[in-house]
Formats: C-alpha cells, structure tokens, sequence
C-alpha cells in the first residue's frame, strides 16, 4: 500500500530510516535548512542514507513539491549539536523542513517563487496543526549559529511573516553611529549579550564580545538584518534585536 504523506502539502513519501522516539514531548519548534547540496537527488539520496545519519520530515524541491522522509511524530536528526533558550535537545523538540538550494558554497542561488510558496503552506499546515508559536520558527543557524549559515541571508523570511509565517519586524535602517565588535568589553555588552540570550539564542553573558557573540549576531543578522551580515553589531541590528522583543507576546 503507497504511503500517504501527513501534511496535504505534501505529495509523496520517501522514507528516511534516520529516526528515533520523542520521550515524553512534541514539537514546539520548526526549523528550516537548506540542503547545501549540488541537487535534490543528492541531497535526497544523502538524507535517506542510514550512514550518513541525517534525516528532515519534510524536504521541499525547487519546483514546489513536498515529500515526507519522517513521520511527524518521530524524533528526525536535522539539528545536531543546537540550543534555543533553556532547550538543548532541539531534535526531539521540533520538525525539520530541508529546502532544497546549494547553499552558501553554491553561491546561495535566489529561493524560486514557487518554492518559496510550497514553504509557506507546509510551514502554515505544520504550524497550524501542532501550535507551534511564530517565535519558534527559526533558522539552523539560529539554534547552532557556530556550525550553520542556513537557510542564509537570501531567504525570504519576510515573506513567510507576511503570510503568518515566524516572528518578524521590519529591520532598523543601517546607519552610521556606534557599534560594538569582537574585542570590546563593558557594561553594553553585557546588556547586549543578555538581550539575544532574552531572545533565545545560547549566549552567556560575559560582557566580552568574544567570538561566540560574533557568531550569534551574525546568525542574528541572516534572519532579522539581512542587508548586512558582517557579525558587528550596529545601532541597526541592536534596534532591530531590541523591536523583535518588545514585540513578542506576553
């Protein structure tokens, strides 16, 4: 008998057997990647692959289709070593959507409209049936900004806001003024640290702006700031930060 896919987005199955149990939780988070691989073949082939260890529930093609490689209610290997909050087993937390593009080392090719359209309804249907709220939709590199660049600065993540998809504000303008890099130290960068750490990114508050803060605001300005990712953090990317907590419900 075919296997039917769980989401209506969705219009086939291809098992991954890369996959284990949620103890005692569901997802409360959706995480996006991309494949950063050279097709969807290889990419498909690599997550279905029980040596390579790796696996999403869902991977979305470059012309819109879905398919389903783990039950939704499965424990998919997609994260790895990532933290968000006080959550360190993101895996058994959260479903894992694969966009297919080469990724950074391909030149980070523009997301098609019709990909992009195929995201929003899965990401609806995802969020929509396991309640999953708008601030816990996220990027890779959100909750492993040390290891990841994905889905990267090129995706369109204000789009999917438009649509009710993740939590967004307009980012601040970039202008000149005071900013802060690795190497400086004080009171603002504590505040500073302790802002993304508010927001949920797994950033200790040292009042040192060390290389994990540099990575942190980088992953930060991939998904909020997108039109200058350089990992300093500018009046643009701290009022930025600080709009999209001021903007989280209570």
């Amino acid at each position: 008998m075919k296997a039917v896919p769980e989401s209506p987005v969705a219009t086939s199955v291809v098992p991954s057997p890369n996959h284990g149990e949620r103890v005692g939780c569901r997802p409360t988070m959706l995480i996006l990647h991309y494949t950063g691989m050279d097709s969807a073949a290889s990419a498909i082939q690599r997550l279905a692959n029980p040596l390579a260890e790796v696996s999403a529930h869902y991977v979305v093609l470059e012309d819109g289709r879905v398919m389903q490689m783990v039950p939704e209610g499965r424990r998919a290997w997609h994260a790895g070593r990532a933290a968000w909050g006080s959550e360190r087993d993101i895996n058994s937390r959260s479903l894992g959507i694969e966009i297919v593009n080469p990724g950074h080392e391909g030149g980070l090719p523009p997301y098609p409209d019709v990909q992009i359209d195929a995201v929003i309804a899965l990401c609806r249907d995802l969020c929509t049936r396991w309640s999953i709220r708008p601030a816990f939709v996220l990027a890779h590199s959100d909750i492993a900004p040390d290891r990841k660049d994905d889905p990267g600065e090129h995706f369109p993540w204000d789009r999917l806001a438009r649509e009710g998809i993740g939590h967004h504000v307009p980012s601040a303008p970039i202008r000149d003024g005071r900013f802060f890099s690795e190497g400086d130290a004080g009171q603002p960068i504590e505040a500073l640290q302790a802002m993304f750490a508010l927001y949920g990114y797994d950033l200790a508050v040292t009042g040192t702006f060390d290389a994990r803060t540099r990575e942190v605001v980088t992953a930060f300005q991939r998904h909020f700031r997108q039109a200058r990712v350089d990992g300093i953090a500018d009046a643009s990317t701290i009022t930025t930060l600080r709009d999209l907590i001021a903007a989280l419900p209570r």
